[in-house]
Protein backbone atom coordinates (compact mmCIF):
# COMPACT_ATOMS: atom_id res chain seq x y z
CA UNK A 1 0.00 0.00 0.00
CA UNK A 2 1.49 3.56 -0.74
CA UNK A 3 1.47 5.33 2.53
CA UNK A 4 3.42 8.16 4.17
CA UNK A 5 5.79 5.18 5.55
CA UNK A 6 5.91 3.04 3.35
CA UNK A 7 6.14 4.61 0.10
CA UNK A 8 9.39 4.51 -1.77
CA UNK A 9 11.07 7.65 -1.33
CA UNK A 10 14.25 9.14 -3.21
CA UNK A 11 17.21 11.07 -1.98
CA UNK A 12 17.40 13.94 -4.60
CA UNK A 13 20.53 14.57 -3.49
CA UNK A 14 22.09 14.53 0.32
CA UNK A 15 21.78 18.43 1.44
CA UNK A 16 17.81 18.88 -0.12
CA UNK A 17 16.68 15.49 1.03
CA UNK A 18 17.74 15.67 4.31
CA UNK A 19 16.23 19.07 4.59
CA UNK A 20 12.99 17.77 3.01
CA UNK A 21 12.36 14.70 4.55
CA UNK A 22 14.28 14.74 7.60
CA UNK A 23 14.56 18.85 8.13
CA UNK A 24 18.19 18.98 8.99
CA UNK A 25 17.66 17.04 12.22
CA UNK A 26 17.59 13.21 11.47
CA UNK A 27 20.04 11.14 11.63
CA UNK A 28 19.68 9.27 8.35
CA UNK A 29 18.82 10.00 4.85
CA UNK A 30 16.62 7.46 2.85
CA UNK A 31 18.91 6.03 -0.11
CA UNK A 32 17.55 5.74 -3.66
CA UNK A 33 18.06 3.14 -5.94
CA UNK A 34 15.92 3.90 -9.34
CA UNK A 35 15.77 1.59 -12.51
CA UNK A 36 13.20 1.51 -14.76
CA UNK A 37 10.41 -1.20 -13.65
CA UNK A 38 12.05 -1.41 -10.30
CA UNK A 39 11.65 0.78 -7.20
CA UNK A 40 13.86 -0.10 -4.00
CA UNK A 41 13.36 1.45 -0.46
CA UNK A 42 14.94 0.56 2.60
CA UNK A 43 11.85 1.35 4.48
CA UNK A 44 9.81 -1.56 1.95
CA UNK A 45 12.76 -3.89 2.23
CA UNK A 46 12.90 -4.14 6.03
CA UNK A 47 8.89 -4.29 6.76
CA UNK A 48 9.39 -7.47 4.35
CA UNK A 49 6.14 -6.50 2.56
CA UNK A 50 5.47 -4.93 -0.73
CA UNK A 51 2.86 -2.07 -2.44
CA UNK A 52 0.27 -3.68 -2.44
CA UNK A 53 -2.11 -3.53 -5.87
CA UNK A 54 -4.82 -1.06 -5.95
CA UNK A 55 -8.40 -2.51 -6.09
CA UNK A 56 -10.34 -2.79 -9.12
CA UNK A 57 -11.85 0.96 -10.29
CA UNK A 58 -15.14 0.85 -9.86
CA UNK A 59 -17.46 1.29 -13.00
CA UNK A 60 -17.19 4.57 -13.93
CA UNK A 61 -20.49 6.97 -14.59
CA UNK A 62 -20.55 7.99 -18.79
CA UNK A 63 -19.52 11.82 -17.50
CA UNK A 64 -15.86 10.44 -16.43
CA UNK A 65 -15.21 8.26 -19.05
CA UNK A 66 -14.13 11.03 -21.44
CA UNK A 67 -11.35 11.96 -18.87
CA UNK A 68 -10.24 8.15 -17.84
CA UNK A 69 -10.14 7.16 -21.16
CA UNK A 70 -7.12 9.51 -22.20
CA UNK A 71 -3.87 7.77 -22.04
CA UNK A 72 -1.85 7.47 -18.58
CA UNK A 73 1.43 8.73 -19.12
CA UNK A 74 3.20 6.86 -16.23
CA UNK A 75 6.50 4.94 -18.04
CA UNK A 76 6.93 8.81 -19.44
CA UNK A 77 6.51 10.62 -16.65
CA UNK A 78 8.69 8.24 -13.95
CA UNK A 79 11.27 8.54 -16.67
CA UNK A 80 10.75 12.52 -16.39
CA UNK A 81 10.93 12.19 -12.69
CA UNK A 82 14.18 9.93 -12.16
CA UNK A 83 15.94 12.53 -15.30
CA UNK A 84 15.06 15.45 -12.78
CA UNK A 85 16.27 13.52 -9.56
CA UNK A 86 19.72 12.89 -11.43
CA UNK A 87 19.89 16.39 -12.85
CA UNK A 88 19.56 18.06 -9.24
CA UNK A 89 22.45 15.50 -7.52
CA UNK A 90 24.99 16.64 -10.65
CA UNK A 91 23.92 20.62 -9.76
CA UNK A 92 24.57 19.98 -6.09
CA UNK A 93 27.67 17.94 -6.60
CA UNK A 94 29.27 20.15 -9.69
CA UNK A 95 28.08 23.15 -7.78
CA UNK A 96 26.41 24.23 -11.74
CA UNK A 97 22.95 24.90 -13.07
CA UNK A 98 21.51 24.34 -16.67
CA UNK A 99 21.31 27.71 -18.04
CA UNK A 100 18.03 29.30 -16.59
CA UNK A 101 16.08 30.91 -19.81
CA UNK A 102 12.78 30.67 -17.57
CA UNK A 103 12.69 35.01 -17.35
CA UNK A 104 13.30 35.38 -13.84
CA UNK A 105 14.14 38.84 -14.29
CA UNK A 106 17.89 38.17 -12.95
CA UNK A 107 17.10 36.48 -9.87
CA UNK A 108 19.11 33.73 -9.12
CA UNK A 109 18.79 31.89 -5.82
CA UNK A 110 22.62 32.52 -4.06
CA UNK A 111 24.06 32.92 -0.62
CA UNK A 112 23.95 31.49 2.96
CA UNK A 113 20.40 31.91 3.04
CA UNK A 114 19.91 28.67 0.77
CA UNK A 115 21.08 25.03 2.33
CA UNK A 116 22.19 24.24 -0.86
CA UNK A 117 21.29 27.20 -3.56
CA UNK A 118 22.33 24.90 -6.60
CA UNK A 119 19.93 21.99 -5.99
CA UNK A 120 17.34 24.36 -5.18
CA UNK A 121 18.14 26.40 -8.79
CA UNK A 122 17.68 23.06 -10.59
CA UNK A 123 15.11 21.78 -8.81
CA UNK A 124 12.90 25.00 -9.49
CA UNK A 125 14.21 24.60 -13.27
CA UNK A 126 12.91 20.74 -13.55
CA UNK A 127 9.69 21.97 -11.86
CA UNK A 128 8.72 24.73 -14.24
CA UNK A 129 9.75 22.18 -16.89
CA UNK A 130 8.07 19.39 -16.06
CA UNK A 131 5.68 19.85 -13.23
CA UNK A 132 1.73 19.53 -13.89
CA UNK A 133 -1.31 19.57 -11.51
CA UNK A 134 -4.80 18.20 -12.37
CA UNK A 135 -7.27 20.34 -10.25
CA UNK A 136 -10.79 18.32 -9.63
CA UNK A 137 -13.23 20.07 -11.46
CA UNK A 138 -16.16 17.90 -9.25
CA UNK A 139 -18.18 19.85 -6.91
CA UNK A 140 -19.85 22.96 -5.66
CA UNK A 141 -19.65 25.54 -2.64
CA UNK A 142 -19.41 25.22 -0.04
CA UNK A 143 -17.22 21.86 -0.35
CA UNK A 144 -14.88 23.41 -2.94
CA UNK A 145 -12.96 26.40 -3.08
CA UNK A 146 -13.98 29.27 -5.91
CA UNK A 147 -11.05 31.24 -5.19
CA UNK A 148 -9.96 32.84 -8.71
CA UNK A 149 -12.25 35.41 -8.54
CA UNK A 150 -10.82 36.20 -4.45
CA UNK A 151 -7.35 35.86 -5.65
CA UNK A 152 -7.95 38.65 -8.03
CA UNK A 153 -9.70 40.83 -5.22
CA UNK A 154 -7.41 40.84 -3.13
CA UNK A 155 -7.31 37.18 -1.31
CA UNK A 156 -4.69 35.22 0.70
CA UNK A 157 -2.49 32.48 -0.13
CA UNK A 158 -5.06 30.00 0.17
CA UNK A 159 -7.30 31.57 -3.00
CA UNK A 160 -3.99 32.34 -5.00
CA UNK A 161 -2.65 28.86 -4.75
CA UNK A 162 -6.02 28.00 -5.89
CA UNK A 163 -6.14 30.57 -8.94
CA UNK A 164 -2.79 28.99 -10.08
CA UNK A 165 -3.80 25.43 -10.07
CA UNK A 166 -7.46 25.01 -10.98
CA UNK A 167 -7.11 25.67 -14.65
CA UNK A 168 -8.40 29.14 -15.10
CA UNK A 169 -5.39 31.25 -13.44
CA UNK A 170 -3.28 30.83 -16.00
CA UNK A 171 -0.62 28.61 -13.93
CA UNK A 172 1.77 26.86 -16.28
CA UNK A 173 1.34 23.97 -14.08
CA UNK A 174 -1.71 22.71 -15.06
CA UNK A 175 -2.22 19.76 -16.89
CA UNK A 176 -4.22 19.76 -19.50
CA UNK A 177 -5.52 16.42 -19.16
CA UNK A 178 -4.96 13.97 -16.01
CA UNK A 179 -2.95 11.61 -17.70
CA UNK A 180 -0.31 13.87 -17.52
CA UNK A 181 -0.88 14.65 -14.05
CA UNK A 182 2.22 14.13 -11.56
CA UNK A 183 -0.31 15.32 -9.17
CA UNK A 184 -4.16 16.14 -8.27
CA UNK A 185 -5.13 19.04 -6.70
CA UNK A 186 -8.25 18.12 -3.96
CA UNK A 187 -10.37 21.72 -3.98
CA UNK A 188 -11.67 21.33 -0.76
CA UNK A 189 -12.64 24.20 1.62
CA UNK A 190 -12.39 23.68 4.93
CA UNK A 191 -12.88 27.61 5.71
CA UNK A 192 -16.51 27.10 3.52
CA UNK A 193 -17.42 23.91 5.23
CA UNK A 194 -16.37 25.06 8.61
CA UNK A 195 -18.62 28.23 7.81
CA UNK A 196 -21.38 26.53 6.36
CA UNK A 197 -21.69 23.79 8.68
CA UNK A 198 -20.68 24.66 12.04
CA UNK A 199 -23.01 26.21 14.59
CA UNK A 200 -22.47 26.70 18.40
CA UNK A 201 -25.55 24.78 19.29
CA UNK A 202 -24.93 21.73 17.31
CA UNK A 203 -24.44 18.65 19.68
CA UNK A 204 -22.11 17.49 17.09
CA UNK A 205 -20.22 19.55 14.84
CA UNK A 206 -17.61 17.48 13.67
CA UNK A 207 -19.15 14.59 11.95
CA UNK A 208 -21.30 16.73 9.28
CA UNK A 209 -18.20 18.34 8.40
CA UNK A 210 -16.06 14.95 8.38
CA UNK A 211 -18.59 13.16 6.42
CA UNK A 212 -18.82 15.84 3.80
CA UNK A 213 -15.39 15.80 3.24
CA UNK A 214 -15.17 11.84 3.25
CA UNK A 215 -18.15 12.34 0.62
CA UNK A 216 -16.22 13.91 -1.51
CA UNK A 217 -13.24 12.04 -1.57
CA UNK A 218 -15.28 8.80 -2.11
CA UNK A 219 -17.30 10.20 -4.99
CA UNK A 220 -13.92 10.99 -6.79
CA UNK A 221 -12.83 7.77 -6.18
CA UNK A 222 -15.59 6.08 -7.49
CA UNK A 223 -15.82 8.20 -10.45
CA UNK A 224 -11.88 8.61 -10.97
CA UNK A 225 -9.23 5.56 -10.55
CA UNK A 226 -6.51 8.14 -9.74
CA UNK A 227 -7.26 8.17 -6.07
CA UNK A 228 -7.06 4.75 -5.98
CA UNK A 229 -4.01 3.61 -7.90
CA UNK A 230 -2.02 5.59 -5.39
CA UNK A 231 -4.06 5.63 -2.00
CA UNK A 232 -4.08 9.30 -2.02
CA UNK A 233 -0.36 9.47 -2.16
CA UNK A 234 -0.44 11.95 -5.22
CA UNK A 235 -3.18 13.92 -4.43
CA UNK A 236 -2.99 17.16 -1.98
CA UNK A 237 -5.77 19.75 -0.08
CA UNK A 238 -4.28 23.42 0.10
CA UNK A 239 -5.90 25.04 3.45
CA UNK A 240 -4.79 27.64 5.72
CA UNK A 241 -8.15 26.83 8.28
CA UNK A 242 -7.07 25.93 11.86
CA UNK A 243 -9.59 23.14 11.33
CA UNK A 244 -7.38 21.44 8.69
CA UNK A 245 -5.62 19.24 10.51
CA UNK A 246 -9.06 17.16 12.05
CA UNK A 247 -10.86 17.73 8.60
CA UNK A 248 -8.07 16.26 7.00
CA UNK A 249 -8.51 13.39 9.48
CA UNK A 250 -11.92 12.83 7.59
CA UNK A 251 -10.54 9.37 5.49
CA UNK A 252 -7.23 7.62 7.16
CA UNK A 253 -5.92 8.30 3.56
CA UNK A 254 -6.16 11.44 3.25
CA UNK A 255 -4.48 12.08 6.24
CA UNK A 256 -1.76 9.40 6.52
CA UNK A 257 -0.82 9.50 2.54
CA UNK A 258 -1.86 12.54 1.13
CA UNK A 259 0.11 16.27 0.87
CA UNK A 260 -1.57 18.49 3.16
CA UNK A 261 -0.62 22.09 2.52
CA UNK A 262 -1.44 23.69 5.64
CA UNK A 263 -0.88 26.99 7.87
CA UNK A 264 -1.21 25.05 10.94
CA UNK A 265 2.15 23.22 10.74
CA UNK A 266 2.67 21.72 14.09
CA UNK A 267 4.44 18.23 14.22
CA UNK A 268 2.66 17.84 17.89
CA UNK A 269 -0.38 17.53 16.39
CA UNK A 270 0.39 15.27 13.65
CA UNK A 271 2.02 17.60 11.00
CA UNK A 272 4.87 15.39 9.03
CA UNK A 273 7.44 17.73 7.23
CA UNK A 274 8.37 14.64 4.98
CA UNK A 275 5.33 15.03 3.35
CA UNK A 276 3.27 17.73 4.34
CA UNK A 277 4.09 21.24 2.93
CA UNK A 278 3.84 24.07 5.91
CA UNK A 279 1.87 27.20 4.02
CA UNK A 280 2.92 30.60 5.05
CA UNK A 281 -0.15 32.58 5.93
CA UNK A 282 0.01 35.83 4.14
CA UNK A 283 -3.27 37.07 3.86
CA UNK A 284 -2.61 40.49 1.62
CA UNK A 285 0.04 42.30 -0.90
CA UNK A 286 2.09 44.35 0.65
CA UNK A 287 4.98 46.83 -1.41
CA UNK A 288 8.77 45.38 -1.36
CA UNK A 289 10.34 47.11 2.20
CA UNK A 290 13.18 49.54 1.12
CA UNK A 291 16.76 47.90 0.40
CA UNK A 292 18.10 50.69 2.97
CA UNK A 293 17.49 50.45 6.57
CA UNK A 294 20.95 50.65 8.20
CA UNK A 295 21.26 49.85 11.97
CA UNK A 296 21.30 53.17 12.74
CA UNK A 297 18.12 53.97 11.19
CA UNK A 298 16.39 51.32 13.45
CA UNK A 299 15.41 53.09 15.95
CA UNK A 300 13.48 50.63 17.91
CA UNK A 301 15.41 47.58 18.98
CA UNK A 302 12.56 45.15 19.19
CA UNK A 303 8.51 45.44 18.59
CA UNK A 304 5.50 43.09 19.08
CA UNK A 305 1.98 43.60 18.76
CA UNK A 306 -0.42 40.66 20.18
CA UNK A 307 -3.59 42.30 17.75
CA UNK A 308 -5.97 42.26 21.01
CA UNK A 309 -6.69 38.72 20.98
CA UNK A 310 -7.48 37.38 24.38
CA UNK A 311 -6.30 34.08 24.50
CA UNK A 312 -2.88 33.03 23.41
CA UNK A 313 0.30 31.01 24.74
CA UNK A 314 2.42 30.88 28.03
CA UNK A 315 5.26 32.75 25.61
CA UNK A 316 3.02 35.38 24.67
CA UNK A 317 1.59 35.75 28.00
CA UNK A 318 5.60 35.63 29.73
CA UNK A 319 6.36 38.32 27.10
CA UNK A 320 3.30 40.69 27.73
CA UNK A 321 4.07 40.62 31.12
CA UNK A 322 7.65 41.39 31.13
CA UNK A 323 7.80 44.04 28.60
CA UNK A 324 4.37 45.70 27.92
CA UNK A 325 4.66 48.77 28.38
CA UNK A 326 7.98 49.04 30.23
CA UNK A 327 10.92 49.78 28.04
CA UNK A 328 11.04 52.58 24.99
CA UNK A 329 13.68 50.78 22.85
CA UNK A 330 11.57 46.73 23.27
CA UNK A 331 7.82 48.05 22.31
CA UNK A 332 5.16 45.37 23.44
CA UNK A 333 1.77 45.95 23.25
CA UNK A 334 -1.60 43.75 23.84
CA UNK A 335 -3.34 46.22 22.22
CA UNK A 336 -2.06 48.92 20.00
CA UNK A 337 -2.72 52.49 20.84
CA UNK A 338 -4.88 54.24 18.72
CA UNK A 339 -3.28 56.29 15.83
CA UNK A 340 -0.28 54.06 16.11
CA UNK A 341 0.42 52.06 13.24
CA UNK A 342 1.77 48.31 13.27
CA UNK A 343 3.10 48.09 9.73
CA UNK A 344 5.60 51.82 10.56
CA UNK A 345 6.53 50.19 13.95
CA UNK A 346 7.30 47.41 11.85
CA UNK A 347 9.57 49.62 9.38
CA UNK A 348 11.56 51.05 12.04
CA UNK A 349 12.26 48.61 14.40
CA UNK A 350 15.29 46.31 14.12
CA UNK A 351 13.55 43.16 15.65
CA UNK A 352 10.36 41.82 15.31
CA UNK A 353 9.75 39.08 18.00
CA UNK A 354 7.61 35.61 16.86
CA UNK A 355 6.31 33.84 19.87
CA UNK A 356 5.96 30.42 19.17
CA UNK A 357 4.78 26.74 20.16
CA UNK A 358 2.35 25.63 22.97
CA UNK A 359 -0.88 27.41 23.11
CA UNK A 360 0.48 30.20 20.51
CA UNK A 361 -0.25 27.68 17.63
CA UNK A 362 1.86 26.91 14.20
CA UNK A 363 -0.07 29.35 12.41
CA UNK A 364 -0.12 32.13 14.63
CA UNK A 365 3.41 31.75 14.61
CA UNK A 366 4.03 31.40 11.20
CA UNK A 367 2.06 34.68 10.62
CA UNK A 368 4.30 36.97 12.52
CA UNK A 369 7.21 35.56 10.99
CA UNK A 370 5.93 36.37 7.69
CA UNK A 371 4.87 39.43 8.66
CA UNK A 372 8.39 40.38 9.93
CA UNK A 373 9.64 39.33 7.04
CA UNK A 374 7.59 41.42 4.10
CA UNK A 375 8.63 43.98 6.34
CA UNK A 376 12.18 43.78 6.18
CA UNK A 377 12.17 42.89 10.01
CA UNK A 378 14.38 40.62 11.31
CA UNK A 379 12.46 37.81 13.18
CA UNK A 380 13.49 36.57 16.59
CA UNK A 381 11.47 33.14 17.25
CA UNK A 382 10.89 32.94 20.72
CA UNK A 383 9.78 29.23 21.97
CA UNK A 384 10.38 26.91 24.96
CA UNK A 385 12.95 24.36 24.68
CA UNK A 386 10.97 21.60 24.03
CA UNK A 387 8.06 23.54 21.42
CA UNK A 388 11.16 24.82 19.26
CA UNK A 389 11.26 21.52 16.71
CA UNK A 390 7.48 21.54 17.30
CA UNK A 391 6.41 23.92 14.18
CA UNK A 392 7.79 23.47 10.71
CA UNK A 393 8.61 26.56 9.29
CA UNK A 394 8.15 27.27 5.55
CA UNK A 395 10.08 26.23 2.98
CA UNK A 396 12.98 24.94 5.56
CA UNK A 397 13.66 21.71 2.66
CA UNK A 398 15.38 24.64 1.13
CA UNK A 399 16.15 27.45 3.42
CA UNK A 400 18.22 27.91 6.21
CA UNK A 401 16.58 29.85 8.94
CA UNK A 402 19.21 30.16 11.16
CA UNK A 403 20.92 32.17 8.73
CA UNK A 404 18.12 35.04 8.62
CA UNK A 405 16.60 34.97 11.83
CA UNK A 406 17.53 35.36 15.79
CA UNK A 407 16.42 31.95 18.17
CA UNK A 408 15.87 33.64 22.09
CA UNK A 409 14.49 30.34 24.49
CA UNK A 410 11.43 31.33 25.93
CA UNK A 411 13.57 30.83 29.44
CA UNK A 412 14.94 34.34 28.48
CA UNK A 413 12.51 36.15 27.71
CA UNK A 414 13.96 39.07 30.29
CA UNK A 415 16.88 39.08 28.85
CA UNK A 416 15.63 39.71 25.24
CA UNK A 417 16.66 43.88 25.60
CA UNK A 418 20.30 42.65 26.28
CA UNK A 419 20.49 39.51 23.63
CA UNK A 420 19.20 41.59 20.82
CA UNK A 421 21.37 45.19 21.63
CA UNK A 422 24.41 42.47 21.97
CA UNK A 423 24.00 42.14 18.20
CA UNK A 424 26.44 44.22 16.56
CA UNK A 425 25.61 46.40 13.95
CA UNK A 426 27.55 44.37 11.51
CA UNK A 427 26.13 41.05 12.40
CA UNK A 428 22.77 43.28 12.00
CA UNK A 429 23.15 44.49 8.22
CA UNK A 430 24.20 40.61 7.35
CA UNK A 431 21.04 39.64 9.33
CA UNK A 432 18.64 42.30 7.70
CA UNK A 433 20.28 42.23 3.49
CA UNK A 434 19.27 38.31 4.17
CA UNK A 435 15.44 38.97 5.40
CA UNK A 436 15.44 41.16 2.41
CA UNK A 437 16.91 38.30 0.30
CA UNK A 438 14.41 35.60 0.99
CA UNK A 439 11.39 38.15 1.38
CA UNK A 440 10.44 37.60 -2.61
CA UNK A 441 9.69 34.03 -1.33
CA UNK A 442 7.28 35.33 1.01
CA UNK A 443 5.90 37.99 -1.70
CA UNK A 444 2.30 37.55 -2.60
CA UNK A 445 1.50 38.79 -6.40
CA UNK A 446 -1.46 39.56 -8.77
CA UNK A 447 -2.20 36.50 -10.65
CA UNK A 448 -0.59 34.68 -12.48
CA UNK A 449 2.11 34.36 -9.82
CA UNK A 450 5.55 35.47 -10.22
CA UNK A 451 8.98 33.45 -10.32
CA UNK A 452 9.97 32.42 -7.04
CA UNK A 453 6.85 34.23 -5.08
CA UNK A 454 5.04 32.54 -2.40
CA UNK A 455 2.66 31.00 -4.63
CA UNK A 456 5.71 29.55 -6.17
CA UNK A 457 7.10 28.09 -3.67
CA UNK A 458 4.40 26.43 -2.07
CA UNK A 459 3.91 24.59 -5.18
CA UNK A 460 8.09 23.83 -5.50
CA UNK A 461 7.10 22.06 -1.88
CA UNK A 462 4.53 20.00 -3.20
CA UNK A 463 6.80 18.97 -6.12
CA UNK A 464 9.71 17.86 -3.59
CA UNK A 465 7.25 15.75 -1.96
CA UNK A 466 6.27 14.27 -5.14
CA UNK A 467 9.51 13.71 -6.83
CA UNK A 468 10.69 12.03 -3.36
CA UNK A 469 7.57 9.63 -4.13
CA UNK A 470 7.83 6.35 -6.10
CA UNK A 471 4.53 4.85 -6.94
CA UNK A 472 3.49 1.37 -7.87
CA UNK A 473 1.56 2.24 -11.10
Amino acid sequence: MASKNSCACHGVLVALTSCLLLLAAAATVLAAHVALGQVWSPAVATAGHHHSPPPASLPLPSSARGLVNRPVQVGRMEVGLAQARASIRRASRTRNCTPDDGGGGGFIPRGAVYRDAYAFHQSYIEMEKRFKVWAYRDGEPPVVHKGVDAAVAGGGIEDHLVAELDGRGGGRHRARHPGEAHAFFLPISVASIAGYIYRRDMIDFWDPQLRLVAGYVDGLAAKYPFWNRSRGADHFLVSCHEWAPILSAAKAELRGNAIRVMCDADMSDGFDPATDVALPPVVVRVPAPPRGGAASERTVLAFFAAGGVARGGAVREALLARWEGRDDRVLVYGRLPAGVDHGELMGRARFCLCPCGGDEGAAAASRRVVEAITAGCVPVLIAAADDDDSYSRPFSDVLDWARFSVAVPAERVDEIKDILAGVSDRRYTVLRRRVLRVGRHFRLNRPPAKRFDVVNMVIHSIWLRRLNLSLPY
